[in-house]
């Protein structure tokens, strides 16, 4: 894919991810589902060679990059087969968080780990009778004297089970208002009233999901990401790059299926020329090429605006940039499946559990249709309809 808008540094990241990628691969990744493990080794030597922090401050270990590079990363390990959905959670929504808004002791104690791939760190955001719909969250955090008290549940919240801690969103009271207001806080996985059970998913993934319980979780002050006051604007901090990185999560899907398909219509042959000769099966590869170029061109904008501090015009892009994904993923994987009939469903070629997987780029964090309202509401100025 071209990548002529990208600098030097950025092609050549993009080259040895795709290298570190290639030796691991779809087998790889199939075989750690199949097993019910985690892919330890391709985390551990992403970390080792500075992928999984690349987006983090130096001082803190990481690679003082930003989006735009750990989006590549991302990608070009997605493009191989082998995607890491845990880098969407731990370093681009938590330590992007943190690094923007934790204290200097929360900066110590959890980035170097978050960039060095030794810590995780899952975020549980959505609730059983919320959805998407954030200001009906119930999940609340009451002062204790100097301690936190949070109570609540969370739903589809991955890889709590391999997690140090959660960056839980709760709502705490205004005592000016009354009114309850977004906070942000820090849970260890191991901390007393702290429960997961886990959602039995038709999604083959190596992440497992989870439903968590949180029953009067005692937190120190420490817990609390950030001001008090500045919830939502800490919030969307976080969201803006787990959409940039779930369109790249379904660029690098959308770019191995259609891989495997012209690989496939090159050499197949029924009649007298490989299948790829036929339009109908070489004008449908090319569409979805196109459409994976131009959801990147998106995701690469909404990287810059972010990384360049522009909140407002990242929220935009950043959700432009994952409907776009999403359907160039979708359309793509499912082209992909049809070009090889009957092939595309076995186990051999591998493509059968994207079809499936590939609606997740639809669905999370956050559907195509509330993308659709916000944009019409905020981008075009109609009428708000929610």
């Amino acid at each position: 894919m071209s990548t002529v808008l990208e600098t030097e540094e950025h092609r050549a990241l993009r080259d040895a991810v795709a290298a570190l990628g290639k030796r691991y691969g779809r087998a790889y990744m199939t075989g750690v589902i199949r097993e019910g493990s985690h892919p330890r080794e391709l985390w551990s030597e992403a970390a080792k060679l500075g992928y999984l922090g690349v987006n983090l401050p130096e001082e803190y270990g990481g690679g003082g990059g930003g989006m735009a590079e750990l989006s590549i990363v991302l990608e070009e390990l997605g493009a191989a087969g082998s995607p890491l959905l845990m880098m969407v959670v731990s370093p681009a929504i938590c330590g992007t968080v943190i690094a923007r808004f934790g204290t200097e002791d929360q900066k110590r104690r959890w980035l170097p780990g978050l960039a060095d791939g030794s810590v995780t760190m899952a975020f549980g955001i959505t609730e059983p009778d919320a959805g998407s719909n954030s200001h009906r969250i119930t999940t609340t955090a009451r002062r204790d004297g100097e301690e936190w008290l949070l109570t609540g549940r969370k739903v589809f919240v991955s890889g709590v089970d391999i997690a140090d801690a959660t960056l839980v969103v709760g709502r705490t009271e205004d005592a000016r208002t009354g009114k309850l207001k977004p906070c942000l806080f820090i849970v260890p996985r191991e901390t007393p009233g702290f429960g997961r059970t886990p959602i039995d998913m038709e999604l083959q993934a190596p992440e497992k999901q989870f439903e968590l319980v949180l029953d009067d979780v005692r937190l120190p002050a420490e817990a609390l990401v950030g001001d008090e006051d500045a919830g939502l604007l800490q919030l969307f901090a976080g969201l803006n790059p787990e959409r940039i990185m779930t369109a790249a999560f379904g660029i690098g899907m959308g770019r191995y299926a259609l891989g495997k398909a012209v690989e496939y219509a090159r050499t197949r042959q029924v009649w007298k020329t490989p299948i790829g000769a036929h339009q109908a099966i070489a004008h449908p590869l090319a569409t979805a090429h196109i459409d994976l170029e131009l959801a990147r061109l998106m995701m690469q904008k909404a990287a810059r605006l972010y990384d360049d501090g522009d909140d407002v015009g990242a929220g935009e892009a950043a959700n432009m940039a994952k409907y776009a994904a999403g359907e160039a993923c979708v359309r793509a994987v499912d082209q992909a499946v049809h070009t090889l009939g009957g092939n595309g469903l076995t186990r051999e070629y591998g493509l059968a559990s994207l079809v499936t997987a590939a609606r997740v780029a639809r669905i999370a964090p956050v559907s195509r249709e509330m993308i659709l309202n916000y944009v019409s509401h905020q981008s075009l100025g109609l009428p708000k309809s929610y």
